[in-house]
């Protein structure tokens, strides 16, 4: 399993009383990053509508075009998680609730575990990936969730 480390010795910070653009809270500055970056990434809303994915984080998760998927909720947008089973079935609702990009809105706190992606194209194997999310807050609460991916 890979191990990650995130830097964030340059992290964006107003200073004291700085305005803010109307709009442009902490969710629309992950927004910018998350489309920008190399990285397989995601970022959801509070609703777990997608504000944000990298391309990466769309060829790993095997989904369509970033911007294709902005505003469709999660697990509407084509993602298609499955069981560790040999029957590979789909995930029950308790489980989908603790899939780290969702476990991370609910508990407020990081959440990691592993994902197992469907294949989509005829012959292709399922992609076993790591996730690691954290909440992303707002107005002193949970406004969405960041997740970075890791294939395994």
């Amino acid at each position: 399993m890979a191990h990650v480390e995130l830097s964030l010795s340059e992290v964006f910070a107003p200073a004291a009383g700085t305005p803010t653009e109307p709009g442009y809270d902490n969710v629309g500055r992950w927004s910018a990053t998350v489309f920008s970056a190399d990285e397989p990434c995601l970022l959801i809303d509070a609703e777990t509508r997608v504000v944000a994915v990298s391309s990466a984080g769309c060829e790993l998760l095997r989904l369509g075009a970033p911007e294709d998927l902005v505003g469709l909720p999660l697990l509407d947008g084509g993602l298609r998680l499955v069981d560790f089973t040999a029957n590979r079935g789909e995930l029950a609702e308790p489980e989908i609730d603790k899939i780290p990009p969702l476990l991370a809105l609910s508990s407020g706190r990081l959440a990691r575990g592993l994902l197992r992606i469907e294949a989509t194209t005829e012959g292709a194997s399922d992609a076993t990936v790591d996730a690691i999310s954290t909440p992303v807050l707002a107005d002193g609460g949970v406004a969405g969730s960041l997740t970075f991916f890791s294939e395994v």
